[in-house]
C-alpha cells in the first residue's frame, strides 16, 4: 500500500513540474522558418498583460494559388506554469493577409500559436511540427528567473505578485494529504 502512495505522488509531481521544460530558450521569441509557406508580416512582441496582443501574417503566393487554407490556433501560458487549451482564432482574411489578435490576461508568460494548413485535397499539415510558435510576454517566470522588459527580478509588479510555483505547492500538499489518508482508511478497514 504505501508503494501505491509513493508511486501516486511521483506521477502527481511530474505533472505538476513546469511546462517550460524543453521550451524554447526564455524571452526569445520562436519564429517561422524560412520553408513555412506563411511569413510573418506584423507581431506584437513583446506580448503585454492586459493589452491587445496582434499578429498578421501571409500566405506564400504558391498556397495560395492551389487553393491551401490557413487556421491560426493560439494558446496563453501564465507564469504559474499553466496554459489554456489551445483556441482556433476567427481570423480576418484579406486575400493572402490572415490577421488576428487577443488579450493575454495578468501574468502571462508567452503566447503561443501555430498554423494548421489544408491543401486542397484536404491534406492538414501543422505549422511549426510538433510545437509551437511563441512570443514571449513583457515580464516572464523561466526556469526559477524572471525576465522581460517589465521584469522587477523578483516579479512583475511591486503590489504582491504572487510566487509562480506556489499553487502547485499547495495542490501538491492537498493531494498528498488525501493519499495518506486513503491509505490510512483502506488500512484501518482491514
Amino acid at each position: 500500500m504505501r508503494m501505491k502512495s509513493i508511486l501516486l505522488l511521483a506521477v502527481v509531481c511530474c505533472m505538476l513540474l513546469p511546462t517550460s521544460i524543453g521550451a524554447s530558450e526564455g524571452g526569445v521569441d520562436v519564429n517561422p522558418s524560412e520553408d513555412d509557406p506563411f511569413t510573418v508580416v506584423t507581431r506584437d512582441s513583446p506580448s503585454i498583460d492586459n493589452k491587445q496582443w496582434s499578429l498578421t501574417i501571409e500566405m506564400s503566393e504558391e498556397a495560395f494559388d492551389n487553393g491551401t487554407t490557413f487556421e491560426i490556433i493560439t494558446q496563453i501560458c501564465t507564469n504559474d506554469g499553466i496554459c489554456d487549451p489551445p483556441v482556433t482564432m476567427d481570423a480576418e482574411v484579406e486575400e493572402r493577409l490572415h490577421s488576428i489578435s487577443l488579450t493575454p490576461p495578468n501574468d502571462h508568460t508567452y503566447v503561443n500559436w501555430r498554423i494548421k494548413a489544408t491543401d486542397s485535397d484536404g491534406n492538414k499539415t501543422s505549422y511549426p511540427h510538433g510545437d509551437w510558435f511563441k512570443t514571449w510576454s513583457s515580464c516572464y517566470y523561466n526556469d526559477g528567473n524572471w525576465g522581460g522588459s517589465d521584469s522587477l527580478g523578483d516579479g512583475c509588479s511591486s503590489d504582491g505578485e504572487n510566487t509562480p510555483g506556489f499553487g502547485s505547492l499547495v495542490t501538491l500538499i492537498a493531494v498528498s494529504a488525501a493519499a495518506g489518508i486513503a491509505v490510512n482508511t483502506r488500512s484501518n478497514q482491514k
